[in-house]
């Protein structure tokens, strides 16, 4: 079966992913190369980070996740720049931090590097919670603004083998963000205000990168995958 369309002037919706041939794709890209980084990127509730992870579980020893959302700025420092309302727009990232480490990642192959991430229960980014062994020759990076040309970003950009778009209907993804955010202690009024007052404008400023990608996958049919981070 087709599992997605290899160019980024066609939708992709009607294909249901299959993860085994998406797993063989990413694997061909470290064919010439000790390391290469794949990039996942997409709207937010796309379900980016469902499919790098099922991808990493699926390759196994060889593969390694690093996920944006640990460059996420704290809290305080989120307060210090008047953002705390747009708490995962394209300027709350430490995205030179993410650029060092993508950098770090393809030149530093004979250690472990340790990978931060955020944590839906503190709501702050945590350190090392991922780690990215000798043995992996690819390493699954996914986040909305992956693509997005912007400064810094396209630093990141150049760095990926190959970049994918996933997308999903708007009302799957609105659907899914409102869960995330109940599920973050939000009341349903301030959940659907949080989706559409920053998810919302952040999901349209990730949609005019998706032009920049190498490939869209859509997620319908991804509970195929039967994972669960």
């Amino acid at each position: 079966m087709e599992t997605a369309d290899h160019t980024a002037d066609h939708t992709a919706d009607h294909f249901a992913p299959d993860l085994a041939a998406l797993a063989r794709d990413a694997r061909r890209l470290t064919a010439d190369r000790p390391r290469t980084l794949l990039g996942i990127a997409g709207p937010p509730g796309a379900g980016k980070s469902t499919l790098a992870r099922a991808l990493v579980a699926e390759i196994g020893e060889g593969a390694a996740y690093l996920p944006l959302d640990g460059f996420h700025l704290s809290n305080d420092q989120l307060e210090r720049l008047s953002l705390t309302s747009r708490k995962g727009s394209e300027p709350s990232f430490d995205v030179r931090g993410y650029v060092a480490l993508l950098t770090r990642v393809l030149q530093d192959t004979g250690h472990d590097i340790y990978v931060p991430d955020y944590d839906r229960t503190l709501h702050e980014p945590v350190a090392a919670r991922h780690r990215v062994p000798p043995s992996a020759r690819l390493v699954v990076t996914e986040g909305n603004y992956l693509a997005c040309d912007l400064p810094g970003w396209r630093d990141a950009r150049r760095l990926m083998g190959e970049c994918w778009y996933v997308q999903a209907p708007a009302e799957v993804r609105q659907l899914r963000l409102v869960e995330r955010q109940l599920a973050g202690g939000r009341t349903a009024e301030g959940a659907a205000e949080w989706v559409a007052t920053n998810d919302g404008p952040n999901g349209d400023l990730v949609e005019k990168s998706r032009g920049r990608c190498d490939r869209i996958v859509s997620t319908i049919g991804m509970d195929m995958f039967n994972y669960r981070p």
